[in-house]
C-alpha cells in the first residue's frame, strides 16, 4: 500500500511508546501475540464468542482468518477460507446478523484502477478451532467507478453491506444492495460523505452510531438512517499505523487496531451512551466540527503529542552531538 512517508514516519516515532488504554467494560488493550499476523487490517469483536476479535493480514498471507483472545493476545483459532479466489488486498471484517462474518477484499493499490474488489461472506464457527470453512464470494463495483477503500461494516439488523472510499480530502459512503448476488456483481452506490481520509469504520452494535477512523484522527457520527450526521472527533490514539476499529460486543468501547509484529489493539471510552448508541453526541468524543482529516486529527491526545515532541527533541540532540 502507498501511503506518506513523512505520515508513517511520525506514526512509527511514537508506536512504540504509546501507552495502552485502561481496561474496563467490554474490552481491554491487548497486543496480538501471533508472529504470523504482522499486518492487522481488519478487526471485528465477535458477539458469539464475547472477548475474541477477528483479524486478517493485509496481503501476502492467504485465505486465512485469526480468532484473538482479547484477555491474551493470543490465536486461539485460525480459519482457512475455501470456494474463493486468491485474495488480493484484504482491508476489512464485519460481523453481521447470524454470526456471519464478512471480509472486505476491497483495497486497490493500483490507485483505483481494478474493474471490481471482492466481498466474502462466512458463518463464524460455533467452536473455535483451526478449520477450514467454505465461503461465498461476491463480486463488488461502485456505479462512479473504482476506486480504493479500506473501511467495510455490515449494519447489524438489517445486514446491508456499506463501504467508504479512502481518499485524502475526505470520501462517500457507499451502499450495498440490499442482498448482495454471489452470481452477478454487486454495484454500491455513494450515499453520503465522509469528511475523513479513512482506514476503517464501525457501527455499534445496536446500528445507532458509526465510528470513522483515519491514521491519527476519527469522527463519531449517529447513523440517522443511514444518511450519517456528523456529532463529533473520536479519541483516536496515535499508533504506528491506524489501520482498524471495532466497537466492543458491549458497545462500550471502541478498539483500535494498528499493522506490525506484535501490535497492539487499544481500547477507548465509546462515544454517548456506548451500548446504547445515544445520537446526543455526548461523552469524550464530542469536539468541535471540523471538517478532513486534518480536523480529526485534533483528537489525539495532548500526552501523545508531547512523546511526540520529546522524541523529536531526544533525536536532535543525538544528531547534534553526533556532529560534534
Amino acid at each position: 500500500m502507498r501511503r506518506p512517508f513523512a505520515l508513517l514516519a511520525g506514526a512509527l516515532l511514537v508506536g512504540a511508546l504509546a501507552a495502552p488504554a485502561s481496561a474496563a467494560d467490554g474490552g481491554q488493550s491487548f497486543t496480538i501475540e501471533d508472529p504470523r499476523i504482522t499486518e492487522s487490517s481488519g478487526l471485528a469483536a465477535s458477539r458469539q464468542h464475547p472477548g475474541i476479535y477477528w483479524t486478517h493480514n493485509d496481503s501476502d498471507d492467504g485465505p486465512y482468518l485469526y480468532a484473538v483472545d482479547g484477555s491474551t493476545g493470543k490465536t486461539v483459532a485460525r480459519l482457512t477460507l475455501t470456494g474463493i479466489g486468491t485474495p488480493r488486498d484484504v482491508e476489512a471484517i464485519s460481523i453481521g446478523p447470524g454470526n456471519r462474518i464478512y471480509v472486505g477484499d476491497i483495497g486497490d493499490n493500483l490507485g483505483g484502477t481494478w474493474p471490481y474488489v471482492w466481498i466474502y461472506e462466512l458463518p463464524e464457527p460455533k467452536k473455535l478451532a483451526n478449520a477450514t470453512v467454505r465461503a461465498t464470494q461476491y463480486v463488488v463495483t461502485y456505479s462512479d467507478g473504482a476506486r480504493d477503500a479500506e473501511s467495510l461494516f455490515v449494519h447489524p439488523r438489517t445486514g446491508r453491506v456499506y463501504i467508504i472510499d479512502k481518499k485524502e480530502d475526505g470520501g462517500h459512503l457507499y451502499e450495498a444492495p440490499a442482498k448482495l448476488s454471489a452470481s452477478g456483481k454487486n454495484v454500491f452506490r455513494p450515499v453520503a460523505p465522509i469528511e475523513l481520509w479513512a482506514t476503517d469504520a464501525a457501527l455499534s452494535p445496536d446500528g445507532e452510531r458509526l465510528a470513522v477512523r483515519g491514521y491519527f484522527g476519527g469522527i463519531d457520527y449517529d447513523w440517522n438512517g443511514g444518511v450519517p450526521k456528523r456529532l463529533g472527533r473520536l479519541d483516536v490514539p496515535l499508533q504506528r499505523q491506524g489501520e482498524s476499529v471495532t466497537f466492543s460486543a458491549d458497545g462500550s468501547k471502541l478498539m483500535y487496531g494498528t499493522e506490525g509484529a506484535g501490535s497492539d489493539v487499544q481500547a477507548e471510552d465509546a462515544p454517548g451512551d456506548g451500548a446504547a448508541g445515544s445520537p446526543s453526541g455526548g461523552g469524550s468524543s464530542a469536539g468541535s466540527d471540523e471538517g478532513g482529516d486534518a480536523g480529526a486529527s485534533g483528537s489525539v491526545k495532548v500526552g501523545a503529542v508531547a512523546v511526540v515532541v520529546v522524541c523529536m527533541g531526544l533525536f536532535g540532540l543525538g544528531r547534534l552531538r553526533r556532529r560534534r
